[in-house]
């Protein structure tokens, strides 16, 4: 096979898995919204069943119901025979993934869980397959096509089953009312996470880094300060402490432009008036998105009367690794 025609031949694939999430797409009503109601009323936690390629696809959407805060772990039907069927409880909801509806091995633990009381809610391709009359609530994917020129590799059917698990656990974040912190608070570890907790005041300078100088500071100290606190700019305060203004490394280039001696020049004027500001508990992301829109590398956090909290220059948050893109 040439190289174009392996490449129709993926073209092929994508085109037939395509085919296959329109139709169950097609045939999602009643059943699909009562097992979201099923779950979100669970007073226990979220099972997911499934054998061999299914089997991975439960765990994938185990990790996202936990991760949006929704209790959920993935069985094993093959342990399950062997003992950890006692991880079930009557309280729970099961959802069990077989495209046929005639795995063996989950047929074997249905009999058990239905004893111990839990709901079973299952994506299958029909209600009248043995899975079927086991369940609950039956989310029929309808016949699928497998991808690959054989129709036996499960492809088409991992592909929907992942896809509809996807659409149950982002539906179930609107039912419930999640939020970005929410989802953030069960990422701790990871970027996405930090992006949505890190807040200002975790990155902010504090304390002697704030560079300032007062209104009637001349350029040569201005210039120093602004080089030693390294953060590209200063703070011009008042008589009281108060912030009135800011001068930039940009701003001393352009004053230098217009005068050859800047020696003389007194802070109040070259600064600009009222800095951006920023509160301390906005999230750090949108600190960046701040900057990046209005063009400017700091936002000062300020208190009531106007003095200094802190400040965050846009090399302290591009610096976190959280903030960057990978490709």
């Amino acid at each position: 096979m040439n190289k174009e025609n392996l490449l129709n031949y993926a073209r092929n694939v994508i085109d037939t898995e395509c085919q296959n999430l329109k139709n169950i797409r097609k045939r999602l009503g009643k059943e699909f919204i009562k097992a979201l109601d099923l779950i979100s009323y669970c007073r226990g936690k979220v099972i997911l069943t499934g054998m061999g390629k299914s089997g991975i696809i439960c765990r994938k959407i185990a990790g996202t119901f936990s991760s949006l805060g929704i209790p959920s772990v993935f069985l094993h039907p093959g342990d399950a025979v062997h003992g950890d069927l006692g991880t079930v409880s009557k309280n729970d909801v099961v959802i069990v993934i077989s495209n046929s509806g005639e795995t063996e091995e989950i047929l074997r633990i249905l009999p058990s869980i239905k004893k111990i009381g839990a709901a079973v809610i299952s994506l299958t391709c029909s209600r009248d397959s043995s899975l079927g009359r086991y369940s609950d609530i039956v989310i029929e994917t309808g016949e699928i096509k497998e991808a690959d020129v054989f129709g036996m590799i499960p492809s088409s059917s991992t592909t929907c089953a992942l896809v509809l698990g996807d659409a149950m656990a982002l539906s179930l974040m609107h039912i419930k009312g999640i939020k970005k912190q929410d989802f953030a608070f069960f990422h701790p570890a990871g970027n996405l996470g930090k992006r949505l907790m890190l807040k200002v005041k975790d990155v902010m300078h504090t304390g002697k880094e704030i560079p300032y100088v007062s209104k009637d500071t001349r350029m040569p100290d201005v210039v120093k300060e602004i080089t030693e606190k390294n953060l590209g700019f200063t703070l011009v305060n008042d008589k009281n402490g108060r912030v009135v203004g800011i001068i930039t490394d940009g701003d001393i280039r352009r004053l230098l432009h217009k005068k050859t001696d800047i020696s003389s020049v007194r802070a109040e004027e070259c600064m600009t008036e009222n800095p951006k500001t920023i509160d301390g508990e906005c999230l750090a992301v949108e600190a960046l998105s701040i900057m990046e829109k209005m063009e400017i590398t700091c936002l000062v956090i300020l208190k009531k009367n106007r003095k200094a909290v802190g400040v965050v220059h846009l090399h302290d948050l591009l610096g976190k690794k959280e903030f960057k893109i990978e490709y």
